[in-house]
């Protein structure tokens, strides 16, 4: 009996390690709603300046994946540069106020324009480390000389190390949401994840504190904008 007792706790005891190992990571809604610092996240790493023009901020996996993908891309002569990474709630804040005040017109018509290519304060994807703008903040980049040589790249490859381009142009899938961002990409295995997490845990009274606040449930940004997202590419290996 007394060795049955031994075989059964060393099984428990298995079981107990290896589940917490293969356990799904859960998020705060700090996470979520990016009410963090990053630079002192115990899941973020800061990244090198060799991969960014500026201090910058990802999660663990998200800066290996990133890693991977910037040498693959060296290797055939493309050049990736990380212009913007991790931006908490207050970072977005002031983003959106400047914008709120610099843009005229009927309070409604304005935050559906900054909406365009702009989040709302807790809504925006740079709140979860997932996300990153490469090279250039303008479409038409993308769409001649070397940037478009990098971003028919980014089309055929990224993919192969965990990151799409979430704000396509809109289709029968996504009909709402932002412009089309070519330079905005993001590492889906984790970033899918916060997004259904944030899909549960996130309402719009936690939306509050900036200019137009009141236009974040009248608009419907959690469902048109925090979900309204191309689809995953079928070729991708997750």
């Amino acid at each position: 009996m007394k060795q049955k007792g031994k075989i059964f706790l060393f099984l428990l005891l298995s079981w107990t390690v290896n589940s917490s190992f293969l356990r799904i990571p859960q998020f705060e809604k700090a996470d979520l709603l990016g009410d963090i610092d990053p630079s002192r996240h115990r899941d973020f790493d800061k990244v090198r300046s060799k991969y960014c023009n500026k201090e910058s901020y990802l999660r663990e996996e998200v800066y290996d994946a990133f890693k991977d993908m910037w040498a693959a891309a060296q290797a055939d002569g493309i050049s990736l540069t990380i212009i913007s990474a991790t931006r908490n709630r207050s970072y977005q804040k002031g983003i959106w106020n400047r914008k709120w005040l610099s843009f005229g017109g009927d309070e409604s018509d304005r935050a559906e324009r900054i909406l365009q290519y702009s989040s709302m304060p807790g809504t925006s994807r740079h709140h979860w480390g997932t996300d990153l703008d490469l090279n250039a903040l303008e479409n038409s980049y993308f769409e001649s000389g070397e940037g478009a040589q990098i971003y028919a790249w980014l089309q055929a490859h990224a993919a192969d190390f965990g990151f799409y381009q979430p704000y396509t142009r809109f289709n029968p899938y996504r009909d709402a949401g932002y412009r089309e961002e070519k330079w905005h990409w993001s590492y889906f295995p984790t970033a899918a994840r916060i997004q259904r997490a944030y899909r549960l845990e996130i309402d719009y009274s936690q939306l509050k504190g900036f200019m137009g606040d009141t236009y974040a449930e009248k608009l419907d940004v959690i469902n048109n904008y925090v979900m309204g997202v191309a689809a995953w590419p079928d070729k991708a290996p997750y």
